[in-house]
C-alpha cells in the first residue's frame, strides 16, 4: 500500500484508465454536496490555498485488451462519488470558459476514450455528458439519472467568472492510496472508513487551549460552562439545522463567538484571512491561526471572555422555545422561532453580539423586532439569503448596537441580496409566493401569535406543534367544483400554493378528510375531525371557516387580509 498527496492531474495522466467496478452502486450525491463543491472551488480561487477533497483508494486493475490504448488501469475502491463529481464540474467549467481542448487533453486517453469509466448503472449517462459539446442542460426523463442531475446543476448554478481552471487543478488535493493486486481492499476500506469518530470543532479547541499542565484553568473556563452537569451537556450537544447540515450548539457557539474578534478593527485582519476564517469546517484551525498571527500566541485573549459569552449564548438561543407559547411582543422568544425554527442561523453571531453588549432590555427587544421584520419581509417575497453572512458580520464590524442604527443600516442596502421589500412587494409576495412549508408555517404562526387577543379561550402552542394545511387541497379535482377551462385549472393549482390558502393547525387532518369538499373538510365526517375543531381559536383561519364556500376569490381576499397584518407587524 502506498499513500501520498495527489492532484487530479496525478490521478488522470493521459495514459491511465480509472474504472468503477461494473456492479458498483450508482452515483448518489445530491444538491447539498454539489453546492458545497461549488462553494469550495470558489474559495480555492479566492484564496489560492490548497484544498483537501478527500481520499481516493485505487487498486491495480486489469491489463489492456487488444485495441485499448491505455498503458495501465486502476480500479476505484473508494472515491467514485467525488471523482465523478469533480470531473463533471471540470467538464462544465471548461465548456463555459471555452477550454474543452484542455479537458480532453487531460481527461481523455490519447485524445479518445474518457479516462474514467463508469459501472453499469451510470456508464451511459456519464459518457453522454463527456460527449456533450455545449454547457446546456440535458434532458433527464424519469426515473432520471443523478449523474445528469449533477451536470444540469453545474450548468445552471456555476458562475464561471468566479472560477479559474488552473487554480482549481493545482490547489485541489487528494490523498491517493494505491493498493497492489494482492492486497485486501475490503479490509483497508473498512479500516479507513469505519474507525473512530471525527473530532468536532469544540474537541479540537479544547485540546488546543488546555493541556495536562493547565487542568485548573480547564475546570474554571471550560468544564464549568460546557460540562457543568447533565443539563449543560445536553444543551451544548443538542443539534440544530444550519443550512444543509446539523451542527451541535457548542460548535455553533464557537463560530458565533469568533466573529467579534474577526471583525474587531484593532486586529487589522487581512481580507484573505477573513475569507478563510468564515469556513466552519476549518474553524478550529482558524482560531489557532488568529491567536498565533494576530494575538502573539496569547490564548487568554480568547479564553478571557469565553465563559461570559457562553452563558449569554445559553440564555439567548433556546431551541425549546419553539415548543412553547410565543408572546406577541418583540423579543428573543419570537427571534428563536426565526433563527432556530425557520433555520436562519446566519443571524446567530450578530444576535449573540447584541445580547452580550446591549444592556437595556427594551432596546434589545426593539433590535430583535427589527431583525424579525427584516427577515420575514424578505422571506415572504422569496428573497435570496446568500449574502446574509456578510451583512450580519458587517453589523458587528460597525458596532451597530441600537435599533435606530440597525434600521438605518438595513434600509441602506439597495441590491437584491440585502434590500428591504416595500409594502407593495410584500403584498405581491402574499399573493404569488410559493414558499416551502416551513416558511409558510412560520409566516402564518408569527402573524397568529401577534394578532390573537390576550383573553383568547384557547392557548397558542409552540411553533413546532403546528402543521400546515391547504384549505383548498392540492387534489381538489376529486371533490371540488371543476374549473371552466384548462387555463383556469392551472391558475387554481398555482393559487392554492400561496399563503392565502394555507393555515396552521395543531392536529393534522385525517387523510380521508384532507381532500374532501369544503363542507366536509370543515365539519369532519364520522369520527374524523374537520377544520372547525382542529383550527378552533386560531385567528388566522377563523374568518375563512365562516364561509360556505372556499374559492379563488376567498384565497385572494385572505392573502390581502394577512398582508395587511404583516405590514403592521413587520413595519420598518
Amino acid at each position: 500500500m502506498d499513500a501520498h498527496k495527489a492532484l487530479i492531474t496525478d490521478i488522470f495522466n493521459n495514459a491511465t484508465l480509472v474504472e468503477v467496478p461494473f456492479f458498483q452502486r450508482s452515483y448518489v450525491w445530491k444538491e447539498d454536496l454539489w453546492s458545497r463543491l461549488l462553494e469550495d472551488m470558489e474559495y480555492v480561487v479566492k484564496t489560492r490555498k490548497p484544498h483537501f477533497l478527500g481520499s481516493i483508494i485505487l487498486k491495480m486493475g486489469r491489463a489492456p485488451r487488444p485495441g485499448e490504448q491505455f498503458s495501465s488501469c486502476r480500479t476505484i475502491v473508494d472515491g467514485q462519488q467525488r471523482l465523478t463529481t469533480f470531473l463533471i464540474f471540470l467538464k462544465v467549467l471548461c465548456m463555459k470558459q471555452g477550454q474543452t481542448v484542455m479537458f480532453d487533453y487531460q481527461f481523455r486517453i490519447m485524445g479518445q476514450m474518457v479516462a474514467l469509466r463508469h459501472g453499469r448503472n451510470d456508464v451511459d449517462a456519464f459518457e453522454k455528458i463527456m460527449a456533450t459539446e455545449a454547457p446546456q442542460e440535458l434532458p433527464n426523463p424519469e426515473p432520471g439519472s443523478r449523474v445528469i442531475e449533477a451536470f444540469n446543476y453545474f450548468v445552471k448554478n456555476m458562475d464561471e467568472a468566479k472560477l479559474d481552471i488552473m487554480a482549481i487543478m493545482m490547489n485541489t488535493q487528494f490523498v491517493r492510496i494505491d493498493l497492489d493486486v494482492d492486497e485486501d481492499e475490503q479490509q483497508i476500506f473498512d479500516t479507513i472508513n469505519s474507525l473512530g469518530v471525527n473530532l468536532t470543532t469544540s474537541e479540537l479547541l479544547k485540546n488546543y487551549f488546555f493541556s495536562r499542565e493547565t487542568v485548573s484553568e480547564y475546570v474554571s473556563k471550560w468544564e464549568s460552562v460546557f460540562e457543568k452537569d447533565d443539563e449543560a451537556k445536553v444543551y451544548w450537544n443538542s443539534e440544530i439545522e444550519t443550512g444543509r447540515i446539523k451542527r451541535a450548539l457548542i460548535d455553533i457557539f464557537f463560530d458565533a463567538y469568533f466573529q467579534p474578534f474577526v471583525q474587531d478593527k484593532k486586529y487589522n485582519i487581512t481580507n484573505e484571512d477573513k475569507i478563510s476564517y468564515a469556513r466552519v469546517d476549518k474553524l478550529a484551525l482558524s482560531y489557532q491561526h488568529f491567536i498565533n498571527t494576530y494575538c502573539g500566541g496569547n490564548k487568554n485573549i480568547i479564553l478571557g471572555q469565553m465563559k461570559d459569552y457562553a452563558f449569554c449564548f445559553m440564555q439567548t438561543f433556546r431551541p425549546d422555545l419553539c415548543g412553547m407559547n410565543t408572546p406577541a411582543g418583540c423579543g428573543i422568544e419570537r427571534l428563536n422561532v426565526v433563527v432556530v425554527g425557520l433555520k436562519t442561523s446566519t443571524l446567530i453571531p450578530y444576535v449573540l453580539y447584541i445580547a452580550k453588549n446591549v444592556f437595556d432590555e427594551e432596546e434589545r427587544n426593539r433590535m430583535y423586532g427589527v431583525l424579525e421584520s427584516y427577515i420575514m419581509r424578505r422571506m415572504v417575497v422569496h428573497a435570496s439569503t446568500k449574502n446574509y453572512n456578510n451583512l450580519f458580520t458587517s453589523l458587528i464590524l460597525n458596532s451597530v448596537l441600537d435599533a435606530d442604527s440597525l434600521r438605518t443600516r438595513l434600509k441602506s442596502g439597495n441590491d437584491v441580496t440585502t434590500y428591504i421589500p416595500d409594502d407593495d412587494e410584500l403584498r405581491s409576495g402574499f399573493e404569488k409566493s410559493k414558499l416551502v412549508n416551513l416558511q409558510s408555517r412560520g409566516v402564518i404562526y408569527l402573524i397568529e401569535s401577534r394578532i390573537r387577543p390576550e383573553n383568547s379561550s384557547t392557548a397558542l402552542l409552540g411553533f413546532n406543534n403546528y402543521s400546515l394545511e391547504h384549505m383548498m387541497p392540492k387534489k381538489w379535482r376529486n371533490n371540488w367544483n371543476p374549473c371552466e377551462s384548462e387555463e383556469d385549472e392551472k391558475k387554481r393549482d398555482t393559487l392554492l400554493l400561496t399563503l392565502g390558502n394555507l393555515a396552521i393547525i395543531p392536529q393534522a387532518l385525517n387523510a380521508s378528510i384532507r381532500d374532501e369538499n369544503w363542507k366536509i373538510k370543515k365539519a369532519g365526517k364520522g369520527n374524523k375531525l374537520g377544520l372547525d375543531i382542529c383550527a378552533a381559536g386560531l385567528i388566522t383561519v377563523h374568518n375563512a371557516l365562516q364561509k360556505e364556500e372556499w374559492t379563488e376569490i376567498d384565497i385572494k381576499e385572505r392573502s390581502a387580509w394577512l398582508c395587511d397584518h404583516a405590514r403592521t407587524i413587520w413595519a420598518l
